[in-house]
């Protein structure tokens, strides 16, 4: 009997690691890909060309752990489909005023995307990633519905809502039930060589974190100077570029006004950004766009949902209601701080992502 092969892709840490050593463990076909998102010539110093996983010395570890499982593994050129699906919508959010998460994008479009598509061609049924989630298949109804990580900590549900059900079909995430220690033990149990490699927080395709750096190598009209205003519109400063600042932002403004005062509005057709005091930050509506449903079809009557706004945030009680097209309305219990367009909202259940959307103006 022919054993059924899956594409992991690799990006070098012990998540993607051990997610591939389980599956070979599990009698799977088993093939490794790095995605190399970022070309290797732009500087002479590794650090200052790479993020943290397009290096070197990332696929130099996916490689290791690939001949330690005894399995194939391939670096696939694919710094072009993420330039138009990641880098490019990463600096027009930034553009606009808003503070974008790539990885959602990438995991829709690439890793779900285009990876999953080369995977067919190569007789692969699936792609399996690192992700810290779970998906199970409703029984009644045969909707494929997407959890959280059993690791509340390390849970990464919330850069997935936008796949589609053909998407979650074909995904699989092997980890999503261990903790990140049982990983970490699990990678020594295999001598994985990244047992014990330090996590990296940083945007894997800019160097050093240096986000404002980057844009302004690729677009520097996202620093065009302009006013920094108050609630009432009165001019108490100037800002650098709306690229260079983000809705709860305290410091870094220059502003000697004398109180505390934060970012609480971003205005690219004004190119001007508002502060206020800290009670201008809480919200208790918004709006999202490009909503994805998961766990059900678009509601006809408003449903309560917990809604999480930014990676960080414990989700909050919501009433969300469906809007025509790909919109929702979001209405909090109670005031919410720094809701910020561009950012993921997630509405939950309990550990099951009822679906998501991107925080509009």
């Amino acid at each position: 009997m022919v054993a059924e092969r899956i594409v992991v892709g690799m990006s070098g840490g012990v998540d993607s690691s051990v997610a591939a050593a389980l599956l070979v463990e599990q009698g799977y076909d088993v093939v490794g890909v790095t995605m190399r998102v970022w070309p290797w010539k732009d500087a002479e110093e590794a650090t200052a060309r790479f993020g943290s996983c397009c290096s070197p010395e990332t696929v130099a570890d996916a490689r290791a752990v690939a001949r330690r499982l005894g399995i194939p593994y391939y670096l696939l050129n694919t710094e072009d489909e993420f330039g138009r699906a990641v880098i490019d919508r990463f600096v027009e959010s930034y553009r606009l005023g808003e503070t974008p998460v790539p990885c959602v994008a990438c995991n829709r479009d690439l890793k779900f995307g285009s990876l999953l598509r080369r995977a067919a061609a190569w007789d692969a049924s699936a792609v399996a990633t690192g992700h810290y989630a779970r998906v199970t298949r409703e029984v009644a109804t045969g909707r494929l519905l997407l959890f959280k990580g059993a690791d509340a900590r390390k849970d990464q549900s919330d850069f997935l809502w936008p796949l589609s059900q053909e998407q979650l079909a074909a995904a699989r995430f092997p980890v999503g039930h261990l903790t990140k220690p049982e990983v970490r033990e699990h990678a020594r149990r295999l001598g994985l060589p990244v047992a014990d490699k330090p996590e990296s927080q940083e945007i894997c395709f800019i160097p050093d974190n240096d986000y404002r750096g980057f844009l302004a190598r690729r677009q520097p009209g996202v620093f065009t100077p302009g006013p920094i205003v108050d609630r009432a519109g009165r001019v108490v400063g100037t800002h650098r570029g709306l690229a260079a600042y983000t809705i709860g932002q305290k410091r870094g403004l220059g502003l000697s006004t004398g109180r505390a005062l934060y970012v609480i509005d971003l205005d690219p057709e004004r190119n001007t950004v508002t502060v206020g005091e800290a009670g201008a930050l809480e919200r208790t509506t918004l709006v999202a766009r490009d909503v994805n449903f998961i766990a059900c079809d678009p509601p006809a009557a408003p449903m309560r949902v917990d809604a999480k706004i930014r990676h960080q945030h414990d989700a909050a009680p919501a009433l969300m209601q469906a809007i025509d097209g790909a919109r929702a309305g979001v209405e909090f219990d109670t005031p919410q701080r720094a809701v910020t367009p561009g950012q993921s909202i997630v509405f939950y259940r309990g550990d099951l992502v009822i679906g998501g959307g991107v925080i509009d103006r």
